[in-house]
């Protein structure tokens, strides 16, 4: 089933939401551990699915103009300024702001980032959830940890997620009727190959290893679909 990663990353959501309500206080080194376990986790699918490159000139190319195309728009910074100026709107002290606050933070972490966009295009392409269930999982520990401090907000996040990423995948099933199975196939390693690279990028972040701008990035998963085109009519 095409949105099963998109179902279960929902599911997870509501799950760590729910919990979130019985622990109103996680200790400092526990959240550290464990989200230094995710980025492992995170950065070890990356790297499976990095390896699925067959053409390492098209992958290169790929981030380059992503890189490009991402740095001229500013799209990290982008992102972040959205982030900050919808926080501002509903960051107030009174129940029903508070809130919508809860929705509109956990949305835009859950939403706005890699491995939405790359988890979605791998279910609908090639029926691999892997990335959304490991999302999922993220998902589901960053909405416990939301809801302890911003409350039943929180929750009502996965609306956004399923319809989002959901969209995505539905979109991405219809693919092979656009494109010949052959140029399909092709591009469908390479894309997993750049997803893999951003994914493992996600990874050394969680870790604080670096400071990747991974947004600025994100072009990449759509050039890769011209430069594997151009790529194989020379």
């Amino acid at each position: 089933m095409a949105l099963y990663g998109t179902i279960v990353n929902g599911i997870l959501i509501i799950i760590g939401s729910s919990l979130g309500f019985l622990f109103t206080k996680i200790p400092e080194r526990y959240k550290e551990t464990i989200m230094q376990g995710i980025g492992l986790s995170v950065m070890l699918i990356g790297l499976q699915m990095a390896i699925a490159a067959e053409n390492i000139i098209v992958v290169l190319l790929s981030l380059l103009t992503g890189a490009i195309i991402g740095e001229f728009f500013q799209l990290e910074k982008g992102l972040e300024s959205l982030g900050e100026w919808l926080s501002s709107k509903f960051a107030t002290s009174n129940t029903s702001d508070r809130m919508s606050q809860g929705f509109i933070t956990a949305s835009l972490i859950f939403v706005i980032g890699a491995m939405s966009i790359i988890g979605a295009l791998d279910s609908g392409i090639r029926g691999n959830h892997e990335v959304l269930i490991t999302k999922g999982i993220l998902d589901g520990f960053v909405a416990l940890v939301l809801t302890t401090t911003l409350g039943f907000g929180v929750l009502f996040s996965v609306f956004p997620v399923v319809l989002y990423q959901g969209a995505i995948t539905l979109l991405a099933t219809q693919i092979d009727r656009l494109v010949p199975s052959a140029f399909l196939n092709g591009l469908i390693a390479e894309l997993t190959a750049v997803g893999g690279i951003l994914i493992l990028a996600i990874g050394l972040n969680f870790l604080n290893i670096t400071t990747i701008r991974i947004g600025n990035l994100l072009p990449a998963v759509f050039t890769v679909g011209i430069i594997y085109y151009f790529y194989q009519l020379f």
